[in-house]
């Protein structure tokens, strides 16, 4: 029987255009497990890549080109091809069944990444990460606080991957159904015990990808 691979017609595009007006085409799975879609916290994060304080070719202002970035949890890999498209030299991350998702929406948007580069690893949160160090300029999270049991692996990871310089930006839409509030709760009481946290206010993000539901935060390794 014939492989079935996500390029057959299991899969629909996603749009995302960035300021200077090109496209980011992602391949989206009908069906699989979270990973498979464009999350809207992964949106407001790609576009808060995009803000002047990070990129403004006007001012000449470009803090991602040639910075080394680590997507964890990357799905559809549409937060770090943001990334690579402006110049940082990006590892996205994520379980093995997700990485033929990765590697096409990777091979369809290589033509936006220019002065960056972006390749696409498998990394299980809790396990070694030997090959990702030394520690990258920055880590990029986008809606990974969802499973109760990952929580422990996940602040064990960022430990482990952060360095005294690593700024890690998470973004991640807060849930009020379900488990989701203990789940949030229990990853910032364990996170909060090595890391300093901050929240960027909605007037730093994007004007128009933003959401009162959706909080991006940044954090550095406690002293």
């Amino acid at each position: 029987m014939a492989e079935h691979t996500v390029e057959d017609d299991n899969y629909f595009v996603r749009e995302i255009e960035k300021n200077d007006g090109s496209i980011l085409k992602m391949k989206q799975c009908f069906k699989g497990d979270v990973g498979c879609v464009v999350w809207d916290a992964a949106i407001v994060l790609s576009k808060y890549l995009e803000t002047k304080q990070f990129y403004d070719p006007k001012t000449g202002v470009n803090r991602w080109v040639h910075k080394s970035v680590l997507e964890l949890g990357s799905g559809t890999g549409v937060v770090g091809l943001m990334a690579a498209t402006l110049g940082a030299e990006v590892t996205v991350t994520d379980l093995e069944d997700l990485q033929s998702l990765l590697e096409v929406n990777i091979r369809d948007n290589q033509a936006l990444v220019n002065s960056g580069s972006i390749t696409a690893k498998v990394l299980k949160w809790g396990e070694n990460v030997s090959e990702f160090l030394p520690h990258p300029h920055f880590i990029l999270m986008a809606d990974c606080i969802y499973y109760e049991q990952s929580v422990k692996p996940l602040v064990e990871t960022l430990k482990l991957l952060a360095g005294p310089d690593t700024c890690i930006i998470c973004c991640y839409e807060q849930r009020t159904v379900g488990i989701n509030p203990e789940v949030e709760k229990s990853f910032f009481e364990l996170l909060l015990r090595d890391f300093l946290c901050e929240e960027v206010p909605s007037e730093m993000q994007d004007p128009e990808f933003n959401s009162p539901d959706i909080r991006i935060l940044l954090l550095r390794l406690a002293a």
